[in-house]
């Protein structure tokens, strides 16, 4: 080999020794560039990781969520201030008008307070972050004297045509709009998208309940339209014997439970407590999937009674017919329970349909009882969730951690299923264990590991 085809292949390295041979050279190499510093590209990727961290979509909509609260309380008290004021007899009126007010005002100081502590963290996380953003940037420019071979300069100029080239594009064509959905005599219209989230809110029990439920009366007593109720599978994630009320959102978001829990039962679980996140509340009755039974309890908390709608032969329940995603299926899931304009229906499946979703009109009463069933053709472990609205039934499917699709329709005064929805929820925890839809503001209420979340859907 001649030493002429060596030299060039060893552009980098300084020649120090030559020792010929018969029909070999060798020879010894120094480097003659500097070492690389992986430690520091390493430190560099976890400061990374940790400011990506600090800085989340949950931690804005915490803030919005509790600016939200504020924003319809205080109107609420300057309404019972002045009720107050013109109807004010001096006696036993009066005195429990100001208790009211004033449990109003206790509330509003720690909405106030709780924003006063977030706002602080906030204004420290932003300065902690800027700084450390601008040391990633000083570390960085640094690792780049590195890039010998240019490397990492033509990859941001390849992004930089990139993204010209897809703004290029934007402007020439219009944004493709998902396919509407099937819709029946509806008073708001057409189902058309979904914003948000409205509200994001760990309540009061912070990460302590990862199954549950939360959203409104539909069909509220009166004096009770403002109210929200909450429950949580307070047992091994399946099992609760209670529902929690709060008479604003306001109080829900910093977790002021007036008049707090209602019992089902002193035991949990035991019989016709709750089973399963799935829950609704419809005409101050609470519906849900009875305790180790294939049927729907409906509790009255008025006069704290039980009593249940026994559903079709071969029902699979107790955890054998659950939504599913790839990766996990949510325990217990076997029966969803969903409100609209019109009441109470129950989504389920049976063996007789070979697991497809199965859709029943549930007709109030004590005891309730079943009106008309829908079949349909979709599978329901290949769902992650259901609700209704206006009479058509809604099924979303799992896409990854952050995305969750609206994907399937039912409309039950047509009959006919659509597959191609395509509307997105963009979810701020990876699981949604249960969706409420509720007609009184066209709100969808979801519970995330945990979290309680909101979004509203646009009719048109």
């Amino acid at each position: 080999m001649k030493l002429g085809v060596i030299i060039p292949l060893c552009a980098l390295f300084t020649l120090t020794q030559q020792v010929p041979s018969h029909d070999r050279c060798m020879c010894e190499l120094t480097n003659s560039e500097k070492v690389f510093p992986h430690d520091k590209l390493s430190k560099v990727g976890d400061s990374a990781l940790k400011c990506n961290g600090n800085i989340t979509p949950q931690k804005t909509l915490e803030l919005e969520s509790l600016l939200l609260g504020l924003k319809w309380r205080l109107p609420q008290l300057q309404e019972d201030v002045s009720i107050l004021e013109r109807e004010d007899d001096g006696e036993l009126y009066g005195v429990v008008s100001l208790q009211v007010i004033e449990n109003e005002l206790t509330e509003i100081k720690k909405l106030i307070d709780k924003l006063n502590i977030t706002t602080w963290e906030y204004k420290h996380l932003a300065t902690d972050t800027t700084k450390q953003l601008e040391d990633l940037r000083a570390e960085m420019t640094e690792l780049e004297k590195y890039d010998t071979l240019q490397v990492v300069k033509r990859q941001q100029a390849n992004q930089r045509l990139r993204r010209d080239l897809d703004q290029c594009k934007n402007e020439h064509h219009f944004t493709a709009q998902p396919t509407q959905p099937p819709h029946g005599i509806c008073p708001h219209g057409e189902f058309l998208n979904i914003t948000g989230p409205r509200v994001y809110t760990a309540g009061e029990y912070p990460g302590s309940y990862m199954y549950g439920a939360w959203g409104r009366d539909p069909k509220p007593d009166a004096g009770k339209e403002n109210w929200y109720w909450l429950v949580m599978m307070t047992s091994s994630n399946r099992y609760s014997n209670y529902v929690r009320r709060y008479s604003t959102l306001s109080s829900l978001i910093v977790g002021v439970s007036v008049p707090g829990n209602v019992q089902i039962h002193s035991s949990n679980p035991t019989t016709n407590t709750i089973q399963g996140p799935n829950v609704v509340m419809y005409g101050e009755a609470l519906y849900y999937n009875c305790y180790n039974k294939d049927a729907v309890c409906r509790f009255n908390l008025t006069t704290k009674t039980v009593t249940t709608l026994q559903l079709p032969k071969g029902t699979r329940f107790n955890s054998k017919g659950n939504f599913c995603h790839l990766d996990e299926c949510y325990p217990f899931t076997d029966l969803d329970l969903a409100t609209d304009e019109s009441g109470v229906w129950v989504i389920y499946t049976t063996t007789q349909d070979f697991g497809n979703l199965v859709l029943s009109k549930v007709e109030e009463g004590e005891p309730p009882m079943l009106k008309q069933t829908w079949h349909t053709s979709v599978y329901k472990q290949g769902v992650t969730n259901t609700f209704m609205a206006c009479g058509v039934l809604y099924a979303t499917r799992y896409v990854n951690k952050a995305v969750e699709e609206i994907f399937y329709s039912f409309d039950t005064s047509t009959g006919v299923e659509k597959f191609n929805i395509g509307i997105f929820i963009n979810k701020m925890s990876p699981n949604i264990y249960a969706l409420n839809y509720s007609p009184m503001d066209q709100m969808l209420h979801a519970y995330c590991n945990s979290h309680m979340v909101s979004y509203k859907i646009l009719f048109g």
